[in-house]
């Protein structure tokens, strides 16, 4: 008999906001149904940072260069949430809990046309698009909403 997974997935999350105080969404590649935008995230690999973890993800996820962000803040606790019974067979599902996440906020200096989907080898989003902290929480899978509520309320300010 397989062991249930007890730990969650450190991971970093990202509000990129663009200079309209818009935050960038992107459509999970594959997704169908009305809950297919987030915001970018990803796994904190040994050694690394959760900041840098961001920093990384956001890149490989958007194709948007360090240099193209500023920072604005970030959450200091960990936000988790657990996954839910119908992914309980995934990859992620077997190893895992759920995530525990640490949350940045950077400001986009940089161009749409910078943005570039493609350029990691795991293409996260098939579509990307500016909207408001409100519009992500009401988009996003319901087993995430918690997190992004608590995302909402912290980084709001950033949206003026």
């Amino acid at each position: 008999m397989q062991n249930a997974p007890t730990l969650y997935r450190p991971a970093a999350g990202i509000a990129l906001f663009n200079p309209r105080g818009q935050v960038f969404l992107g459509r999970r590649k594959n997704a169908s149904g009305p809950y297919i935008w987030q915001l970018p995230q990803g796994g904190i690999d040994a050694g690394e940072t959760a900041k840098d973890a961001a920093i990384r993800e956001l890149e490989e996820e958007t194709g948007i260069a360090p240099q193209l962000i500023t920072p604005l803040g970030e959450i200091e606790d960990w936000l988790h949430y657990d996954f839910p019974a119908n992914l309980k067979n995934s990859r992620m599902a077997r190893q895992w809990r759920g995530q525990k996440q640490r949350w940045f906020a950077f400001r986009f200096i940089g161009q749409d046309a910078q943005i570039d989907l493609t350029v990691h080898n795991e293409i996260e989003f098939s579509d990307w698009r500016w909207d408001s902290l409100t519009q992500a929480v009401k988009l996003i899978v319901p087993f995430k909403r918690s997190v992004y509520e608590r995302v909402g309320a912290e980084f709001s300010i950033f949206e003026k």
